[in-house]
């Protein structure tokens, strides 16, 4: 692997990526209830947010190598090899932090920078290196992290904390916990041959099937929320209470499922991605929406 390859692992695209959509989503939601779009606060949302994930990213990279090791999805990557040293992860790191949170201060507002800044506290020291490794509940401090992107991208339009910041911020905060939960399910031997104490590992695979449906429904529940409070159109409300519908469907489905693994990656998993690209794109036209 290159050089430049292994540092553009070293970022977690799939997880910057996923991160940085949603922001864009809460932008693009925040601009067409205030009917208000600017290219230049749009721009330094997406650079300054992109470069405060990923630095939040290649960190927790670096905090993560004894686990990493152990598990057969991550222990391939550059943090774990050795091709890019932990000194130099953490200066990477903290560039991409400088820089990134230069550009939200300068272009966009100090609630956004504010809410970045948590995000990464939260991601790196909360999750990361704290309670991922001694809690169940680690997956919540994820969760929480995980939902300060939607928040940040919504707060460069309305510059306010409101009720459409929370109820973005607690769309995604529950959403995380049946994808999460999900992979905890079919990656259970792994994460506890790595001593990470997951809710399948410390609870069991039945209690956390019950946890996945009761997160669905509250994810659903806070999608549809929006249109009462005034923010989508109906046409939204109808088309996320029919995608909610069939989430809770499948939710229900693995309370009886014989194969719980495939369940977990081939039904519930699967339908948490469908279900976050669905939403970022209602999103982003809602507020357009009859």
């Amino acid at each position: 692997m290159s050089k430049l390859k292994a540092y553009y692992q070293l970022v977690k695209p799939g997880v910057m990526y996923g991160n940085v959509l949603t922001g864009v989503a809460g932008y693009l939601f925040a601009a067409g209830h205030f009917k208000h779009f600017e290219w230049v606060s749009f721009l330094a949302t997406l650079v300054g947010m992109t470069a405060v994930v990923s630095a939040a990213c290649v960190l927790n990279n670096y905090l993560d190598q004894d686990i990493d090791k152990i598990m057969q999805r991550t222990k391939k990557r550059p943090s774990v090899t050795g091709e890019v040293s932990g000194r130099s992860m953490v200066i990477y790191s903290m560039a991409l932090l400088v820089f990134g949170t230069a550009v939200l201060a300068v272009w966009t507002n100090w609630l956004v920078v504010a809410l970045g800044l948590i995000g990464f506290v939260v991601y790196v020291w909360l999750y990361g290196a704290w309670s991922k490794r001694l809690s169940l509940h680690g997956t919540t401090m994820g969760s929480i992290s995980g939902a300060f992107p939607i928040a940040g991208g919504y707060a460069a339009v309305s510059g306010q904390i409101d009720i459409g910041l929370i109820v973005l911020f607690l769309i995604l905060f529950f959403w995380q916990f049946p994808e999460f939960y999900s992979i905890s399910i079919y990656r259970r031997k792994e994460y506890k041959a790595a001593k990470v104490p997951v809710i399948s590992v410390v609870r069991g695979i039945p209690t956390t099937i019950r946890w996945i449906l009761a997160n669905t429904v509250a994810y659903v529940a806070c999608t549809l929320a929006l249109t009462p409070l005034g923010f989508t159109g109906w046409s939204y409300f109808l088309i996320m209470a029919y995608a909610g519908f069939i989430w809770i469907r499948i939710g229900i489905e693995g309370l009886s499922a014989k194969n719980p693994e495939e369940w977990a990656r081939k039904r519930m998993f699967r339908q948490a991605m469908y279900q976050i690209l669905l939403l970022c794109a209602m999103l982003s036209i809602g507020p357009l929406l009859p």
